[in-house]
């Protein structure tokens, strides 16, 4: 390598790629880890921008809502693609076409997350170097595991005051279980943060500081002072690779070396198999690291075709799969909606299968209708550019659909399949909200349902007793977005109530219950008899229903509406009218009258017999509990537990990461209202905190009268 052009790129990436050189990766991390500032510089890198921008400056390329700019933070996904071509490896001199997805960071957005991770293909988890793994990484670790995404890891920061490599490495094992390895090591830290040690071909790239677009760097011999650590992380490397490559554990064995080329097809190896990530320092906003980090998701990370095939069902619930064939019926996801004020609605779409053209049809299985596309295309940030085709493994956006929502699969015609959509967070926090001025009534209507049209994790209805309307979401942020939007786009200005808390209910012990309708009123009648057994399950288990009926005392095709019944039951609890979890329910025994039943009446029953048994069943109330991780300064640390213990928090930990003190601790939502304030001025403005989802707890006994008695006022719920 030379200095100046160790990283050729390229500079069309919107051509039709080879399969095997696409790359749809995403970024993902805790807030602030630096996710918009490394896609920034890929992007540089690649030449898709001659100008970096900067999140703090308000012009980072894929933070282009104003509130992003704004606030400093990401709150929509934004796809863009670049090219780029390595110098070396197996992949040496091909150009690749890299779809790349920068999500948010905030808990309030894990939408964005969960949906994008679902359709790409491998993924970058970026960490800092000074807190290692804070609780939003491990919540997008979960999410990567549960999509089986491939990744790398990206430790940010290595010029911050306390970074320290090895240490976040280590803490990626112990708070996530990944087998972490690093594939480089750093050279320096802090303010002596220089280069890079490749573990691979066994070399240091020491950058020109002079250089601050960071494209310029030496490559030298390793530094005599790393060396020795150098050479024992590459041994320990390579005995990882030895568990996934049975050429390299005999190679290993033998105590023989390795070519360059080895070592990299083992660790992509590795990386495929879901249970290795390789792990890269660097400093984005230094432009240091980041070209190494491209060149490591070229040769590590999946193309599409790397991948095992997408399975879906097809109308008879049969198991089908669908892999990447250009040649094929087209197949595909719809993950995101988006209204644009110039197109309207634009349907981000992957690609799983086929060739896709302009003016095509596709059909929707939920709907049972055809769907034409007018436009097709590339998405990069808030523009596009119009394409004529989309082919196998693409992300694009499409128009002209009109009845789509998120997860909804479209196909061609012949293709009766649905393929599993991503999954998504229940809201935990709702609120009333209403128009300034009654002339704004109907405009808030409109924009709040297109703004749930693209949300899933943002809920829409309305209290048939009072008449106002309930927003739910994902926390404060999350609807104090919600509004700002609403007066940016539809120019609604909007009044909210008092955030409610999302409760829960659940049961304790066994019971049975009975439910019987009977109405007779003249003429025909109505008749209904069901009799189940009501259990609890194990936290987070969810609901299971089963059917124990023999002998036909309840007909087959009154059982589903029985179903029916109890789920709907469900969404009410007895306690103070929340949502029921954790339960099983056998219906086991019933009658039925032969005039007189009707799918109404067991629905019915089946309500009826659902709160019959939970009244018995020792029922409860179950609050949200927020996983808290506070950073402080040392001499606020004791303020800081005092008033998380006040707030019935829970400590859990503690630990020294350089000069902070990390607090870690579970608190009730209801008491972290408010929180950031209390906190800044307890420690005069330096101390930060995250939270995340974790579980729900039985509410004290004795602050249940009192969210019954609010609940009854105000039964805005989720």
């Amino acid at each position: 390598m030379s200095n100046n052009d160790q990283f050729s790129t390229a500079n069309s990436p919107d051509r039709p790629a080879v399969l095997e050189h696409t790359r749809n990766i995403g970024i993902a991390a805790h807030i602030d880890a630096g996710k918009t500032t490394c896609t920034e510089r890929v992007l540089f890198y690649s030449g898709v921008v001659h100008k970096i921008g900067e999140v703090h400056d308000g012009n980072a390329t894929t933070d282009w809502m104003e509130q992003e700019r704004e606030r400093g933070i990401t709150i929509t996904s934004a796809a863009i693609s670049c090219g780029w071509t390595t110098s070396e490896g197996p992949y040496a001199g091909i150009d690749q076409r890299i779809n790349i997805i920068d999500t948010p960071g905030h808990v309030d957005f894990t939408a964005e997350v969960e949906r994008s991770l679902r359709v790409l293909d491998g993924a970058i988890g970026v960490f800092t170097s000074v807190e290692g793994v804070q609780p939003q990484s491990e919540t997008v670790w979960r999410q990567m595991d549960k999509y089986s995404v491939p990744r790398l890891a990206f430790i940010n920061k290595m010029d911050r005051m306390g970074s320290n490599f090895l240490a976040a490495v280590n803490s990626m094992r112990e708070k996530l279980g990944a087998n972490a390895h690093p594939l480089f090591l750093a050279i320096g830290a802090e303010e002596n943060f220089k280069g890079l040690v490749d573990l691979v071909k066994m070399v240091a790239y020491v950058y020109d500081d002079t250089d601050e677009s960071g494209v310029k760097f030496d490559t030298v011999d390793i530094p005599e002072e790393h060396l020795s650590q150098a050479k024992e992380y590459r041994e320990s490397l390579i005995e990882a690779l030895s568990d996934f490559d049975d050429d390299i554990a005999n190679k290993f064995l033998d105590g023989e070396d390795f070519s360059e080329d080895e070592i990299k097809l083992g660790i992509r190896k590795a990386t495929l198999s879901l249970k290795f990530v390789g792990v890269i320092p660097g400093s984005a906003f230094k432009n240091k690291g980041v070209q190494m980090l491209m060149d490591a998701v070229v040769d590590y990370l999946p193309s599409p075709l790397d991948l095992p095939p997408m399975k879906g069902e097809d109308s008879d619930e049969n198991e089908v799969e669908v892999s990447p064939d250009d040649s094929a019926q087209v197949a595909g996801l719809a993950f995101k909606l988006m209204t644009d004020p110039y197109v309207g609605k634009l349907v981000f779409y992957r690609v799983y299968q086929g060739t896709m053209k302009k003016g095509a049809s596709l059909y929707n299985p939920r709907t049972r209708k055809t769907e034409r596309i007018s436009r097709l295309m590339v998405m990069k940030a808030d523009a596009r550019e119009d394409i004529e085709v989309a082919y196998s493994g693409d992300i694009c956006a499409i128009i002209g659909v009109k009845d789509v929502v998120t997860g909804d699969t479209l196909a061609d015609k012949g293709l009766d399949l649905r393929l599993e959509p991503p999954s998504f967070p229940e809201p935990v926090i709702s609120m009333s909200i209403e128009p300034a001025t009654k002339a704004d009534q109907e405009k808030m209507g409109v924009g709040l349902q297109r703004l749930a049209e693209e949300d899933p994790t943002f809920g829409l209805s309305t209290n048939e007793e009072t008449g106002q309307t309930i927003i739910s979401g994902m926390g404060e942020l999350h609807l104090d977005i919600i509004r700002d939007r609403l007066f940016r786009e539809f120019k609604v200005e909007a009044n909210a109530g008092k955030p409610q808390i999302a409760y829960r209910e659940t049961i304790l012990t066994n019971s049975e219950g009975v439910g019987k309708f009977i109405r007779q009123s003249g003429g025909r009648g109505q008749y209904g008899h069901a009799l189940i057994r009501l259990e609890p399950l194990e936290k987070g288990k969810g609901i299971e229903i089963v059917n124990e009926i023999v002998g036909g005392s309840i007909p087959k095709e009154f059982i589903k509406p029985t179903f029916q019944g109890i789920r709907e039951a469900a969404l009410g609890g007895v306690v103070a009218g929340f949502e029921v979890i954790d339960f099983k329910v056998t219906l086991y025994d019933g009658s039925f009258h032969d005039v007189d039943s009707s799918e109404m009446a067991f629905k019915m029953a089946g309500i009826f017999a659902f709160k019959d048994a939970m009244q018995k069943a020792s029922p409860i109330l179950l609050e949200p509990i927020m996983k808290v991780e506070v950073s402080t300064p040392d001499e606020y640390q004791g303020e800081l537990m005092g008033d998380l213990n006040r707030r019935r928090g829970q400590i859990q930990g503690m630990e020294t990461r350089g000069t902070v003190c990390i607090v870690d601790a579970f608190v009730p939502l209801e008491n972290m209202f408010g929180y950031s304030t209390d906190m800044r001025s307890l420690s005069s403005g330096r101390a930060d905190y995250s939270m995340t989802p974790s579980h729900f707890e039985q509410v004290p006994q004795n602050l249940v009268q009192g969210i019954v008695d609010t609940n009854a006022r105000q039964p805005n719920r989720t």
